[in-house]
């Protein structure tokens, strides 16, 4: 009992104007649930790895292979799964298909989630 006390206000308290602030600016039921379907898309180790070699330089589907010991057709399902969620984009060069991250959104999200987890190592 003594924890869920800690996370209460001890006295209740109501802050009409942040809230009405605050409520003016969150996201919609729809940015919402769309914001969820990313952060779900992302909840996935070998994706992240994807993204993590992506963020690092435009690959095609062997080299992303050789860097995570996968086979061919694991790592074009993962690459579906983003391309479908527009995370990555992809372009024919001559018979091959270079991958990359979709814009700069996505890399800051790789950029920043990275950053973040090497600051909990300190």
């Amino acid at each position: 009992m003594e924890g869920n006390r800690k996370d209460i206000c001890q006295e209740q308290c109501f802050h009409p104007e942040v809230v009405e602030s605050v409520r003016r600016n969150m996201l919609g039921s729809v940015p919402a649930d769309e914001l969820a379907q990313l952060f779900k898309v992302l909840g996935d180790n070998t994706r992240i790895r994807i993204l993590d070699a992506l963020y690092r330089s435009e690959l095609c589907v062997c080299d992303l292979t050789a860097l995570l010991g996968m086979n061919q057709s694991a790592v074009s399902h993962q690459l579906r799964v983003l391309r479908d969620s527009r995370i990555v984009k992809s372009r024919k060069h001559g018979k091959n298909v270079l991958y990359s991250l979709d814009d700069e959104h996505i890399s800051g999200l790789v950029r920043m989630g990275s950053e973040h987890v090497h600051e909990l190592k300190r």
